[in-house]
């Protein structure tokens, strides 16, 4: 297979909590590169880098204020030029973030768009006039709460922000907005990079006329945001052409890819996933929320794969379980598991077992938990403003742990930007590295099994008509088949197989004839045998 992101395991790097070199309290690039023997040896094809550059820092990155640069708390462009260098030297791929539907409120462009209407970065953001009342000029709300519109005294206008108020929405619609955010990608693919992943890639375009967003009346969470259909606010058509730009600029270089983040849930995730990498000409592959939700069911698993599947049967996904915007999965889903290293186990093996792309949130390897912090040690704004309904992301985005018995778990010699906790502490690398039941161990077992099995990587799938809570399909490739069962429950499970079915790899389950037992959480994958 030519195209390496087909079937590549990317592992997902937080930098601010990987690994601390310079005393700080804060992980940087010299720390991941440090650790890249880690990644390297669990079996990953790839890295992915949430953001590195240059921010202030209100959305710990996701505010740019130079798309071009790295943030000094992470280091340097030769800091970063030795990272591309190892990694590659290892065989790892390096994707970085790109956060281009918004900038920081500090960007130079922002800074000159805002001084008056008439300057050359005046149309650069989202603009518009007040209503006669001087309200704002629509009913479109903030992800992070409170309407998505600040007043700017200076121009006697709004201007729209889709997160925090210090994170202005760039205008798409603008052609040399398109190009100055290209420009800036080109930089990266000039330095060495393998793909970007995108950023809330359904935000780019705006309704040009700013009409109302209807209302959603199903809606029962805590957040506003939810309040609304956010049919004008986002999920443009205009998008694609923009997509299609983008690709043809990855298109210039060999072996690169683009992965976009799908900001959306339900059924309308799953169809903009199909429609954002339908063709050649789009993004190479898209992931959405759907597999980072609470639910945990046959069901749901199968609803979501086989939507993408027939919605776009030439496109490609990416799927992961856990990321540094959710609670961990092995918390999320406690309720379904025997404990917390059995679900994780039987977490890998699904997420290996399913078509496409895979990827890994650092930590996840350890059967990581999420954190219970206080409100005195928490960053994320979100979670400031609406605790304790809201707890936020950073109880996921906890410091990385290598060693139990080192100050921070080996983390960083200063006191971290986020506290290491006894019980993350407890699930330490060095903890697990050499113990053969441990879940680290699985997840390097289970990844080389992947790896040796082509229908798993590259195979058609096919669901087995079961009742809850089995999960189970086949996978076929160039006349390898493969059957893939999933217990999604504490209890004991039996599933019938054919006639001559063997185990393979380190399936947890045992076979008796054609009965395929299951203990809670079980797994197996079977070799078929006559009757299947």
């Amino acid at each position: 297979m030519a195209e390496w992101w087909r079937d590549a395991v990317i592992y997902q790097i937080y930098p601010r909590s990987f690994q601390d070199s310079d005393g700080n309290g804060i992980g940087d690039l010299r720390g991941i590169t440090r650790r890249l023997d880690h990644v390297a040896g669990l079996g990953a094809d790839a890295i992915w880098l949430s953001p590195i550059f240059t921010s202030p820092m209100k959305d710990m990155g996701y505010d740019v204020s130079d798309y071009t640069g790295i943030d000094p708390v992470f280091g340097s462009l030769d800091d970063f030029d030795a990272l591309i260098a190892r990694a590659h030297e290892l065989g790892l791929k390096v994707i970085i973030d790109q956060v281009i539907s918004h900038s920081s409120d500090q960007h130079p462009w922002f800074v000159e768009s805002r001084k008056d209407r008439t300057n050359p970065k005046a149309d650069w953001y989202v603009w518009a006039d007040p209503r006669p009342d001087g309200t704002p000029p629509n009913n479109w709300p903030s992800v992070f709460g409170g309407p998505a519109w600040e007043w700017e005294p200076r121009r006697r206008q709004y201007y729209l922000h889709n997160f925090l108020n210090e994170q202005p929405d760039l205008n798409m619609w603008n052609p040399d907005v398109q190009q100055a955010l290209l420009d800036a990608m080109r930089f990266w693919l000039e330095r060495g990079v393998d793909g970007f992943r995108l950023d809330t890639v359904n935000y780019y375009f705006h309704d040009k006329e700013l009409r109302d967003n209807p209302a959603n009346r199903k809606h029962t969470g805590p957040d506003t945001y939810g309040f609304q259909r956010h049919i004008h606010s986002k999920n443009q058509p205009e998008n694609i052409a923009f997509l299609q730009r983008l690709r043809a600029l990855t298109d210039q270089y060999d072996d690169r890819m683009m992965v976009g983040e799908v900001g959306d849930g339900g059924q309308a995730a799953i169809d903009i996933m199909a429609e954002y990498t339908a063709g050649s000409g789009r993004l190479h592959m898209c992931y959405s929320f759907e597999m980072l939700s609470p639910e945990f069911t046959a069901k749901h698993f199968r609803r979501v794969i086989e939507g993408v599947r027939d919605g776009a049967p030439d496109g490609h996904s990416c799927w992961s379980f856990s990321n540094h915007d959710v609670v961990r999965h092995v918390t999320r889903w406690a309720e379904y598991g025997v404990g917390s290293s059995e679900l994780a186990q039987q977490a890998i093996a699904m997420l290996v077992s399913f078509p496409g792309t895979i990827c890994l949130y650092q930590g996840e390897e350890l059967g990581q938990t999420e954190t219970e912090l206080l409100y005195e040690e928490l960053t994320d704004p979100q979670a400031l403003r609406f605790w304790p309904e809201i707890r936020g992301r950073d109880g996921c985005r906890t410091p990385m742990v290598w060693e139990k018995s080192a100050p921070n778990a080996g983390f960083s010699t200063a006191r971290p930007w986020l506290p290491v906790k006894p019980e993350q502490a407890a699930r330490a690398v060095d903890t697990q590295s050499a113990d053969p039941d441990s879940v680290l161990s699985a997840y390097r077992a289970t990844l080389a099994f992947r790896r040796s099995q082509p229908a798993l990587r590259w195979g058609e799938i096919e669901f087995i008509r079961t009742r809850e809570p089995l999960l189970a399909f086949r996978r076929r490739f160039e006349g390898q088949e493969v059957t893939c069962v999933f217990n999604l429950s504490k209890m004991p499970a039996q599933f019938v197989a054919g006639e001559g079915t063997r185990l393979l790899g380190p399936s947890r389950a045992t076979l008796d004839k054609k009965r395929l037992k299951l203990p809670g959480n079980g797994f197996a994958w079977l070799e078929p045998g006559e009757d299947m």
